[in-house]
This record gives structure tokens, C-alpha cells and sequence, in this order.
């Protein structure tokens, strides 16, 4: 036990020296929040994951490895995670609707491994209707636009054919009207 301590000193000379580098406080401050980048980013995924699963921030906060104190935080600061949220939330409530439907429709199975509570899920469904109807509306907007755009893009490469093709067709025109002329001027 004795060699061990006189080698956790130092004493040994087989172990080299460990070599220690001195960061800048800047330095330091840019590596502390590019790790912070990275840890806030493992999260996420999983995060949005077990939101569209579960449709329950907390549940979804713990399944991520995190507190809901830190996702709503990126939520408001993080226009594109905010996005993403309102997406998983959307698709969650999607799930839940199918799910109560479907229980709606065949019963519940004797089977089944974990309790479903279906006046839960109707009230949960119903307070967030109107994000729900929200997001849908948003979400068709945006395909509305996509749709327009591509239409208005098509729209213009016939423009550009049409104009490129009476161009051309002006330039014969003015082309055989020029020899035209010139076998009148010969023939006179």
C-alpha cells in the first residue's frame, strides 16, 4: 500500500508528468458553451420524441433526461425548437384522438397491459382544441404557400418558353421579310 501512495505523489519516475494548459478566460467561456450547445442539443430529440408520444411536457422532460424548466426555456428562446414542439405536440394530440377513436369504435381489450383513461383524453383532447386547430391551420397555410409557389414558378417557365419561343419566331419573321425585300429590290 506503501508504493501506491508514494506513486499517487508523484514519486515514481516511470509515470510522466501530466501537462496542464492554461485556458484564457474567453477561451474557456467558448468551450464551456459549446459543451453547453452540445448538452442542450442530446435532449431534444429525445424530448420532442416522447412529446409526440405522450403529449405531456413533464413526461417527456424525464424520458429526455432533463426538467421542463429547461424546455421551456429553448422553447422561447429557440424559435425553430419552438416549431418543432408545436409539430410534436401536434402530432401527439393526433395520436390521442386516433387512440380514443379506435377504443371508441372496438371497446377496450381485456389484454391490455396499462389502463387508458378516456375521460382524461377527451378532456385533454378538448382544452387543447384550439392549439390543435391552430397548428393545423398554420400547417395548411404553409403547404398553401409551398403549392402557390410552385405554381407561380411553373407559371414562369412558360412565361420564359412562350417569350423565348416568340422571339425567335420574330426574328424569322424580320429575317424572311429582310430577304423578301431584297429579292424585290433584285427583281426591280
Amino acid at each position: 500500500m506503501a508504493s501506491h501512495k508514494t506513486r499517487a505523489s508523484g514519486a515514481s519516475r516511470s509515470t510522466p508528468p501530466v501537462q496542464t494548459t492554461t485556458e484564457t478566460e474567453p477561451e474557456a467561456e467558448a468551450k464551456g458553451k459549446a459543451e453547453t450547445a452540445r448538452g442542450s442539443a442530446r435532449w431534444k430529440e429525445p424530448f420532442l420524441t416522447a412529446l409526440a408520444e405522450s403529449s405531456n411536457v413533464t413526461a417527456a422532460a424525464a424520458a429526455a433526461g432533463t426538467d421542463t424548466s429547461q424546455a421551456y426555456k429553448a422553447r422561447r428562446k429557440e424559435p425553430e425548437f419552438a416549431r418543432a414542439w408545436r409539430t410534436a405536440l401536434l402530432e401527439g394530440y393526433e395520436h390521442l384522438e386516433l387512440e380514443l377513436l379506435r377504443r371508441m369504435r372496438f371497446g377496450e381489450g381485456k389484454e391490455e397491459e396499462r389502463k387508458f383513461d378516456n375521460a382524461n383524453a377527451l378532456r385533454l383532447l378538448s382544452q387543447h382544441r384550439e392549439t390543435v386547430a391552430r397548428e393545423r391551420a398554420q400547417r395548411d397555410n404553409e403547404d398553401l404557400a409551398r403549392i402557390r409557389a410552385s405554381i407561380d414558378a411553373q407559371i414562369e417557365a412558360i412565361r420564359e418558353v412562350a417569350s423565348a419561343r416568340r422571339s425567335e419566331e420574330l426574328a424569322a419573321a424580320r429575317a424572311e421579310g429582310a430577304a423578301a425585300a431584297a429579292t424585290h429590290k433584285g427583281a426591280a
